[in-house]
């Protein structure tokens, strides 16, 4: 990469250009599916059921290998990882595009989610490695709108595409996209010229992949069939017992897949575990949203699509400037500011009833959408900024895992708990919306977004108390 007489990489912004376009294309592919599973499970002939998977099993083998490719990308460097990544994301797409049968479909996805894996576990580390300290918040701010442009874009998008064309389309529109990516990453990123003498744990590795895979596939699995399933109940204990190999495997090897010791930097574990509570907290609302603003306000399909952009439109706009001020005044300050507005806007969502006016609906997402949108950048500028270069690439994974995590907690948490209330309420086990009774779900619905705002105003507080310490101690 070329570097100026001041150190500063002279096509950083052509590089973040390229990097954002991958973050696009993996998000708007986690987004745009979901749109034409009907349509896909009719024409491929198959169950409710079995077309989830599509989704499921992208979103299963991206978490059980990014770690992998975050270490693959510090051993032998980011940018081959990343051009790797796109290159196998841009063969999966094809592969997607040409199947015509549920085995072949998901096999392929299989393919995508590991190119997305990929090049999602080092677009941070390039990010951090090439931007300076003052711009760097910047930088992982337009990262963080991309993310929310791809995934507010997908929805409509492939909507569109299966209304006009074969919904095969939607795997095929990556690849026109992608190879401009993978263009620009081999003109602009040379091959690195050091690589670390160091293996892959190939242990440590079979152990994650399977730990993961168990939990994820558990949790997923757990919404439909219930987490009293002795097979469900099965596959988190043995999830569990995996990781708990795993840790002790890479606590006594001298080249780990992840070095643990990196959890000892205490800004680094705290600013994970605040993102891991903010993406639980906004998957938890978006999957009661949806039933909200359909079976309670009586809204139609396509305005309820409508009223849920709002949330990323915000960071869309939020992001960038967030960014920008993190590089100003510091981010700390900026994460604290954010989770506390993110809570009060959850809060202020418990309050919803089945009378509330639309006006005031979007006024709180709103504000729920802009404390999200001043946390994550600070908050990711944080955590890639509290470890060493050597390292880069597997916080940067850390932190995509820990994402996907929150994702599929949020989703498993709001679920549970708002049945368990529902049930309590009307004095019998559901788990489905009662129609005419609306307040039934108002009820649980309060709950979920009482707990959830908890969860946020407590990693506010643990992170005032932090930097409240480290300025009595300096």
């Amino acid at each position: 990469m070329s570097i100026s007489s001041d150190g500063v990489h002279k096509y950083r912004w052509v590089i973040l250009f390229n990097v954002v376009l991958t973050i696009f294309m993996a998000n708007l592919d986690s987004s745009i599916v979901n749109v034409a599973l009907p349509v896909m499970a009719q024409e491929l002939q198959v169950s409710t059921a079995s077309i989830g998977w599509v989704v499921s099993s992208y979103l299963i083998i991206i978490s059980s290998t990014i770690l992998i490719f975050g270490r693959l990308a510090d051993i032998h460097g980011k940018t081959i990882v990343f051009k790797f990544g796109i290159a196998l994301f841009i063969i999966g797409s094809f592969i997607c595009g040409i199947s015509n049968s549920l085995t072949n479909l998901i096999i392929s996805r299989f393919i995508q989610g590991l190119g997305a894996a990929a090049s999602m576990s080092t677009t941070q580390a390039i990010t951090t490695s090439v931007f300076p300290l003052n711009e760097r918040g910047r930088a992982l701010g337009v990262c963080g709108a991309f993310a929310a442009l791809g995934a507010m874009i997908g929805p409509p998008l492939g909507g569109f595409i299966v209304s006009i064309f074969s919904w095969k389309f939607i795997f095929l529109i990556n690849i026109p996209v992608g190879l401009v990516a993978l263009i620009l990453s081999l003109c602009i990123f040379p091959n690195p010229t050091t690589v670390k003498k160091e293996k892959l744990d190939l242990k440590g590795s079979a152990l994650l992949v399977l730990s993961i895979t168990l939990l994820f596939g558990s949790l997923t699995q757990g919404q439909e069939f219930g987490f009293n399933n002795i097979f469900i109940i099965l596959g988190i204990i043995i999830s569990i017992i995996c990781m708990f190999i795993f840790i002790i495997i890479e606590k006594n090897i001298s080249s780990p897949l992840v070095d643990l010791s990196i959890f000892k930097n205490k800004l680094f574990s705290l600013s994970i575990f605040c993102g891991l509570i903010s993406f639980v907290c906004i998957s938890a609302s978006n999957i009661i949203q949806p039933f909200y603003f359909q079976n309670t306000l009586k809204f139609t399909p396509s305005f309820t699509g409508v009223c849920m952009i709002v949330a990323p439109l915000i960071l869309v706009v939020i992001s960038p400037l967030s960014g920008y001020l993190s590089d100003k005044f510091g981010s700390e300050l900026l994460t604290i500011l954010g989770l506390t507005i993110l809570g009060i806007g959850l809060l202020l969502m418990s309050t919803l009833t089945q009378y509330s006016s639309l006006i005031l609906v979007l006024i709180f997402i709103l504000i729920m959408s802009l404390g999200n949108g001043i946390f994550q950048s600070p908050n990711n500028s944080l955590i890639m900024s509290s470890v060493p270069k050597n390292k880069l690439g597997i916080a940067g994974s850390i932190n995509g895992l820990v994402r996907n995590l929150g994702l599929v907690l949020g989703v498993c948490l709001s679920t549970t708990l708002l049945y368990n209330k529902m049930s309590y309420k009307i004095g019998y086990r559901i788990t489905t919306y009662i129609n005419d009774r609306d307040d039934i779900f108002i009820y649980g619905m309060k709950y979920v977004y009482i707990i959830i705002s908890i969860l946020c105003f407590v990693g506010s507080i643990l992170t005032a108390f932090r930097l409240y310490f480290q300025k009595k101690h300096k």
